[in-house]
């Protein structure tokens, strides 16, 4: 059904997830602690709220903003870490070189330099870094940065309004997307793939994408995983990449 959706010209790609789930024991914030030490996510956080727990291992900033000055990290192209050395530097270099991917992430720069340039200073939307790989415990990734100045009569808040949700959990165009997500995933994402993050007095402002996030309620455990779905994506290639962004912190769960 994507498939048909990128052929007929609806979308150039579209984030598509599964979701996970199963009965737990025991406390969700040791839990958490156990998870977040094997992990080193740089954005992890943890939630308790009245009806549930939320427990994010996010590897992905969605955007800073730190005196005005904006950044936004998409992560789009993914491959897992390998336990010989030398191949897993091989498997590094094969996702940099990757076209796909690297056309993937560029749909997505494209798509946030849009969202932010509608709210950012005139000329300010800058690339400094493209098609960067960076490795996590499970995972490389493949990130770029993008960066802004935020007019001073303008919020944090007026740059969140502009960009949320992130375009590397959605797809490109992001509103078609978004309606056809909603049209084929069988559940509601709730937290998963919203966003985790503070907004200070003074203005600044940080914010992850909660990608690699759990959420326990009444006993049952839910965990999703996703990919960008292009014309050319190998569906068997793409279903096998939902597996390797959560299956380190699926196995963890089971100590």
């Amino acid at each position: 059904q994507v498939q048909e959706y990128l052929h007929s010209g609806d979308c150039y790609q579209v984030n598509l997830a599964q979701r996970f789930h199963a009965t737990y024991s025991g406390d969700e914030w040791q839990a958490f602690l156990q998870l977040n030490q094997a992990n080193r996510a740089p954005f992890s956080a943890f939630l308790r709220l009245e009806q549930d727990a939320i427990l994010s291992l996010s590897p992905e900033r969605f955007i800073l903003c730190d005196n005005s000055e904006i950044q936004t990290r998409p992560i789009k192209g993914t491959l897992p870490r390998l336990p010989d050395p030398q191949e897993d530097s091989k498997q590094a270099e094969k996702l940099a070189n990757s076209a796909k991917d690297r056309a993937e992430n560029l749909m997505i720069v494209d798509l946030m330099r849009n969202d932010i340039g509608r709210v950012a200073v005139a000329g300010s939307v800058k690339v400094p870094e493209l098609f960067v790989v960076e490795p996590f415990p499970a995972v490389h990734h493949l990130v770029s940065t993008i960066t802004a100045q935020l007019p001073e009569q303008l919020h944090a808040s007026d740059l969140l309004r502009a960009a949320f949700p992130g375009g590397s959990i959605t797809g490109a165009p992001k509103v078609r997307a978004m309606e056809i997500i909603d049209e084929l995933e069988p559940q509601r994402r709730n937290a998963w793939c919203g966003s985790i993050g503070y907004l200070s007095f003074c203005g600044n402002m940080d914010t992850s994408i909660t990608i690699r996030t759990l959420t326990a309620i009444n006993g049952q455990i839910y965990c999703s995983a996703g990919g960008g779905i292009v014309a050319d994506s190998q569906e068997e290639a793409e279903y096998q990449e939902t597996f390797d962004k959560v299956n380190k912190i699926l196995r963890q769960l089971e100590k």
